[in-house]
């Protein structure tokens, strides 16, 4: 992902040390139910779509334009999937963040899937049964989006969950609340 401006000069001010930034995320579907995703030219593994909001940016305005701007591809975002709060990820320049990521469910309603920027070595649809090697935390997002699940949140700090009855990758699993 490029470095926006403003990060960097937040860079400029505190070094390497841990950012804590908003991210956004998308399972794109065609009309078919195949799933949009990119290989990324920072690490060369497939992933889904996305990136971060610029200031003052709307989540939702967000991965609509990183969507395009990564795969050519025009979508509409119907809803969110999943709110989590990532892991850190230590960038190979030493930089340290961490991403409160927002998942959208996205509908594909034009363009062609080709590279768009430099941050993408390929973009391509993919059948869900089918998908290329690719972290767990993207796949679990794509069964989510495929399984019609409700909107998946962290538990409330107590064991509970806030507001489903299903884990990111779209199980059962049960609530106490």
């Amino acid at each position: 992902m490029a470095t926006p401006p403003y990060i960097r000069e937040i860079r400029a001010a505190v070094g390497h040390h841990l950012l804590w930034m908003p991210g956004v995320s998308a399972i794109v579907l065609d009309e078919t139910g195949r799933v949009l995703l990119g290989r990324r030219a920072d690490t060369g593994e497939w992933s889904i779509i996305g990136g971060i909001p610029d200031p003052g940016e709307q989540p939702g305005t967000a991965i609509v334009r990183e969507v395009y701007e990564e795969t050519a591809v025009r979508c509409v975002a119907e809803r969110v999937l999943l709110v989590q709060a990532l892991m850190p990820v230590t960038y190979p320049n030493g930089d340290v963040c961490q991403y409160m990521d927002i998942c959208f469910l996205c509908r594909a309603v034009g363009g062609e899937a080709r590279v768009n920027d430099d941050e993408s070595l390929e973009v391509g649809w993919f059948e869900v049964d089918a998908l290329p090697p690719m972290e767990e935390f993207a796949v679990s997002r794509i069964k989510q989006a495929t399984a019609g699940g409700p909107t998946w949140f962290e538990g409330i700090g107590d064991g509970r969950e806030m507001n489903s009855c299903t884990s990111p990758g779209g199980v059962p699993r049960p609530t106490t609340m």
